[in-house]
C-alpha cells in the first residue's frame, strides 16, 4: 500500500485524511485564537495582503477551498458584492461550521459545502479566483489539488496559495526551536492538545519550499507563477495563473 507523510510519520496514503480531520476537530474550536498567539497576529497581515494581491473584482466567482474559519472567504465576499459569489469550502466539517457561524454572524450568507480539494465536484472553468490558505500542506496528493484548482478555473484565472514555507537561512534556527517547543507547549496551554501542534509543525517542515511549489504549480498547467515570500520566507504567496 502506498505510503505518505503525516508529519514525521509515515501512514497509509487512505488514512491521512482522517488523522488530518482529527487534528483540526480538535483545534477548530480554538482555531482562530490559537492562530493569533502563535503568528503574533501576523496571520491577519497575511490574509489582508492575499486579499489585496488577488484583487477579486465586483462579479466575480470564487472558490475558497480549506476556508475554515473563513478569513478570506469574508473579505473575498466584500470584494465581489452581491453580484458576485464565493463558494466557502473545507474538507473538514467542524471548521466549516465555524466559519459558516461567523460568517452568518456578520450577516454573510454564502453558499457553504464539505468539500476534497482534491476531487472537485465543479465544473470546468467556473470560478475567476481560487485560494487556498494554509491548507495545501495538509492534502495528501497536492498535485491533484493543484490539478483540480486549474480546472475549475476560468481561463486567466488564478490560484493563490497562502502556506508556511521555507524561511531564510538566518531565521532558521530560531524558526525550528519556536515551532518545534514553543508551540506544542502554547497549544498544550492554550487548547489543552500538544500533538495537534506538533503535528502542525512537522507538516510546515514537511511542505515543498517555495521554487519545488512553483514548479509543481507549473506541472499542474498554470501558465505563470509569482511567489512572494512574506516575514523572511515563513509565508509564501504563490499566485499561478490559468493561460488564456
Amino acid at each position: 500500500m502506498a505510503q505518505t507523510h503525516f508529519g514525521f510519520k509515515q501512514v497509509d496514503e487512505r488514512d491521512k485524511a482522517r488523522h488530518v480531520r482529527e487534528v483540526f476537530d480538535a483545534v477548530a474550536p480554538r482555531y482562530d485564537l490559537m492562530n493569533d498567539l502563535m503568528s503574533l497576529g501576523l496571520h491577519r497581515a497575511w490574509k489582508r495582503y492575499t486579499l489585496l494581491v488577488a484583487n477579486a473584482q465586483v462579479g466575480d466567482h470564487v472558490l475558497d477551498l480549506a476556508a475554515g474559519t473563513g478569513d478570506l472567504t469574508r473579505g473575498f465576499a466584500r470584494a465581489v458584492g452581491p453580484a458576485g459569489c464565493v463558494v466557502h469550502t473545507d474538507i473538514n466539517a467542524a471548521m466549516l461550521r465555524e466559519g459558516r457561524t461567523r460568517l452568518q454572524d456578520e450577516g454573510l450568507m454564502l453558499p457553504s459545502a464539505v468539500c476534497d480539494a482534491e476531487q472537485l465536484p465543479f465544473a470546468d472553468a467556473t470560478f475567476d479566483l481560487v485560494s487556498v490558505a494554509f491548507g495545501l500542506r495538509n492534502m495528501t496528493h497536492k498535485d491533484q489539488a493543484l490539478a483540480q484548482a486549474h480546472r475549475v478555473l476560468k481561463p486567466g484565472g488564478r490560484l493563490l496559495i497562502l502556506e508556511f514555507s521555507k524561511v531564510v537561512p538566518p531565521l532558521a534556527r530560531a524558526y525550528d526551536w519556536y515551532a518545534f517547543t514553543v508551540l506544542p507547549r502554547l497549544g498544550q496551554w492554550v487548547a489543552k492538545d500538544a500533538a495537534s501542534y506538533r503535528y502542525l509543525a512537522e507538516s510546515i517542515r514537511m511542505h515543498p519550499d517555495q521554487e519545488t511549489l512553483r514548479a509543481m504549480c507549473h506541472e499542474a498547467g498554470f501558465a505563470h507563477v509569482d511567489v512572494h515570500n512574506l516575514t523572511g520566507g515563513v509565508v509564501a504567496l504563490h499566485v499561478a495563473q490559468k493561460s488564456l
